[in-house]
């Protein structure tokens, strides 16, 4: 019998192959002073350059690979490494104190860590872009190579302390077929990314890295949250046929592709893929999608140092409307800030970015982004099937003040003899609790709303999912999250207009028959949950729904309403959670 580690399932089914220790070098530095200033400059520019050369084709397979919380970090550090304030101190140190440039670059990183020591979720993901950049910065200084799994050329399962998204983006699929780690949870950018890349992955093991040597065999079970190491000829052969069933399972998920969703008792509903990159389209189309339910245009605006111009993102949307034609594409205008700095746009250092000047806010505040933005979406209207959705609506004067500049725009463009559709449906993203109070007022002026599950159970707790602390706080099951969905659903349906969903909670099975039942029309998610989601909406019967729902929305506590789901819902007995 195998020893067995337990760890959170991070998806992706079964992997059975060796070990590969993904581990860190000793890259620590006492301080140490020189008598050659110069030459110490100069490492430390070499350092800069390679750095920066390095990160740039990282950030261009981040974006064409990873999901979007771990394509932010790796521009945060290319944002960090052409900053010239930052490599301007590192010198500073150097000629005045003179440090060496492994010492300088040491002391300033120590000293940017403690002054943004807060694990709220923005400031934690700059805390791993710094601390990784750290780590490439001195590695040249130090003339030690790190770690690249981008070199593996035999089939294997990465075991790694933690992953940085530089680790992930030279990941080759071909040979990386599973990952275990010591640290994560089921919100990790590692995590997310293993589900979408259908990677099989068990996080947060704590002690992985201990007790695994290299080349030990191992077998991840990314549905159940299991490794074992060095199992028996039966446990391979027992995991094999689990690996096959689960393989025929997913399989027989295809014949879906190409169907509506639609429940049980007859109800259709619209299921739409999350897009980050516009040559993604192919994949969501393959994994069945009926439409994009959210493009995330600030994708366009990460990883480079200059601002798309209106040509640049109109032939991108243009090709993502023209592709998805006759589905629907809902294109979110630009949302940056909290997590998502862009190196390209200088934004003030705020004690609290979440709470700060980000998404539609910084758009209002600044049209000359986004008012080419928002011509560049007129003129990509007559394609196929657009819809506009600003995101982090607080008022309804920022959503008609919103609306208002993309009419102006359409005005202008229309008098130069520039066409746009006749009919462009604008939405809005749910994501605050003041949104939520106004919803009957806004889903007057609104043509749909797309609830922000992620965002909205944060702030509905005042909770940040990144601290450790109060992440046990965020919990998007929770009735208080309920009451706000089924308020803004009853709001929006009063006056005639549809609701969507997106983030987690989205791909959550055992949120769907609540979701179902509150009335939701629309669900965007990442591809690969598409076809499992909708295999499940075909089982239930959605007026069957309607006492859970309220029953739930009257419950104490999230544990409560989990447990009445998977007690009241045998459509889930297939669903491993």
């Amino acid at each position: 019998m195998s020893r067995q580690l337990n760890g959170i399932a991070a998806g992706g089914g079964i992997a059975i192959a060796p070990a590969y220790l993904l581990g860190v070098p000793d890259l620590s530095v006492k301080q140490q002073h020189t008598d050659n200033v110069n030459h110490e400059v100069a490492r430390l520019h070499d350092s800069f350059a390679i750095t920066a050369n390095e990160l740039r084709e990282i950030c261009q397979r981040a974006h064409a690979q990873l999901n979007k919380q771990a394509a932010v970090v790796v521009d945060m550090q290319l944002q960090l490494v052409l900053a010239d304030d930052f490599q301007q101190t590192i010198e500073h140190q150097i000629v005045a104190n003179k440090y060496t440039a492994g010492y300088a670059v040491k002391k300033e990183t120590d000293r940017w860590l403690a002054e943004n020591a807060s694990s709220e979720q923005g400031l934690h993901q700059r805390r791993i872009a710094m601390q990784d950049l750290f780590k490439r910065l001195m590695s040249h200084i130090l003339g030690i190579e790190l770690p690249d799994p981008s070199r593996l050329k035999h089939q294997a399962i990465i075991v790694a302390h933690s992953l940085t998204p530089t680790d992930i983006a030279r990941f080759d699929r071909r040979y990386v077929v599973g990952i275990v780690s010591d640290l994560g949870g089921s919100t990790s950018h590692f995590s997310i990314m293993t589900k979408e890349k259908a990677i099989p992955g068990v996080v947060g093991t704590k002690t992985a890295t201990r007790e695994i040597l290299d080349g030990t065999s191992l077998i991840v079970d990314g549905i159940h949250g299991r490794v074992l190491l060095s199992p028996t000829p039966a446990e391979i052969d027992e995991y094999e046929k689990k690996a096959g069933d689960y393989a025929r399972e997913m399989e027989s998920l295809g014949v879906l592709k190409h169907q509506r969703t639609v429940s049980a008792d007859g109800r259709h509903f619209e299921i739409g893929a999350n897009l980050f990159m516009p040559d993604e389209i192919e994949s969501a189309k393959n994994s069945g999608a009926e439409g994009i339910g959210l493009m995330r245009s600030e994708a366009l605006f990460m990883g480079r140092d200059t601002l798309p111009s209106e040509e640049e993102q109109f032939l991108a949307y243009k090709k993502i409307v023209a592709d998805m034609t006759p589905e629907r594409v809902i294109i979110r205008t630009l949302d940056i800030g909290g997590d998502k700095p862009i190196a390209a746009i200088q934004t003030p250092t705020e004690d609290n970015p979440f709470l700060g000047m980000r998404s539609l806010r910084f758009s209002l505040a600044h049209p000359e982004i986004m008012r080419p933005q928002m011509r560049a979406l007129l003129r990509a209207s007559v394609y196929g099937r657009l819809a506009v959705m600003f995101p982090m609506v607080s008022t309804l004067d920022e959503f008609l003040a919103a609306r208002k500049v993309l009419e102006e725009e359409r005005q202008k463009l229309q008098a130069k003899g520039i066409g746009c559709a006749n009919q462009i449906e604008v939405g809005m993203m749910v994501e605050v609790p003041a949104a939520v109070e106004m919803a009957d007022q806004l889903a007057q002026y609104a043509d749909f709303f797309s609830i922000g599950s992620n965002d909205l159970t944060q702030y509905m707790f005042a909770a940040d999912r990144g601290n450790s602390q109060v992440a046990h706080l965020y919990q998007t099951l929770h009735p208080a999250v309920l009451r706000a969905i089924k308020h803004t659903v009853d709001a929006a349906h009063a006056e005639g207009k549809w609701v969507g969903i997106c983030g987690e909670m989205a791909n959550n099975s055992l949120a769907t028959p609540l979701l179902l039942g509150m009335g939701i029309d629309e669900f965007s998610m990442n591809s690969t949950s598409i076809l499992p989601i909708r295999s499940l909406i075909g089982e239930l019967h959605v007026r069957q729904l309607q006492p859970l729902v309220h029953q739930a929305m009257n419950a104490r506590n999230a544990k409560e309403v989990r447990q009445m789901i998977i007690g009241r819902v045998p459509a889930l007995k297939n669903f491993n959670f």
